[in-house]
């Protein structure tokens, strides 16, 4: 796809090796809604160029086909830049409207592991902002101790830190997350950066909810 001499001009300023996300979020404010725009900037396949993209989309024009095209073009990038277009597509648009929510809520089953991950890392997001969590605990736990152990590594890991924060937040469920934990292993024995919560879910639980209880 040829894109436009504006597209061009920003694709440069983006693509500089200085840029930073902040800068990209100060672009945006700049450039406000262009959907069109975003549209030519992701059709260049890299990777800032795509993150602007996300930032500037019209989320009124975010359908689930319109999605699927994007979750299809984010398989050509790393793992870690994958995950992280998606996290910033839910984060910056998808949570941003009640038809975008719709549609994540409706991704436990999805074919797309990408999808399926947005699912579940909203469902954290939910606890971990501090809201009342949603009355679907209860199927939530049933549903990830059913299939946490068979899922792919990105999906694995979102269902895994929705417990943590289910656990976190839940003390009726806390034994139960703390349980899970022990019967997976899952990240027993990951190395984590100084001042980094573990995703093993006994450590996690127990230093995060000390934190808050604390305070």
């Amino acid at each position: 796809m040829k894109i436009t001499q504006i597209a061009q001009d920003i694709y440069d300023r983006v693509t500089d090796k200085g840029i930073k996300l902040g800068d990209l979020r100060n672009i945006a404010k700049e450039i406000k809604k262009d959907h069109n725009l975003a549209m030519e900037l992701w059709s260049t396949g890299k990777f800032m160029p795509r993150q602007l993209a996300i930032l500037i989309f019209d989320k009124k024009l975010l359908t689930q086909e319109v999605i699927n095209s994007l979750d299809n073009d984010m398989q050509t990038h790393k793992e870690d830049e994958k995950l992280q277009l998606m996290d910033w597509l839910m984060a910056n648009q998808l949570m941003k409207d009640k038809k975008t929510i719709a549609l994540i809520e409706s991704w436990a089953e999805s074919s797309s592991p990408l999808q399926r991950r947005s699912y579940w890392y909203y469902q954290a997001r939910l606890r971990w902002t501090g809201q009342i969590p949603p009355e679907n605990t209860t199927k939530l736990l049933t549903a990830i101790e059913a299939k946490i152990e068979k899922e792919v590594p990105e999906v694995q890991w979102a269902m895994n830190f929705t417990a943590g924060w289910i656990g976190v937040y839940d003390k009726q469920y806390r034994k139960q997350c703390v349980a899970l934990g022990e019967k997976t292993g899952l990240y027993k024995n990951e190395m984590v950066s100084k001042g980094c919560t573990p995703n093993y879910l006994p450590d996690f639980i127990k230093i995060e909810a000390g934190k808050r209880e604390k305070g």
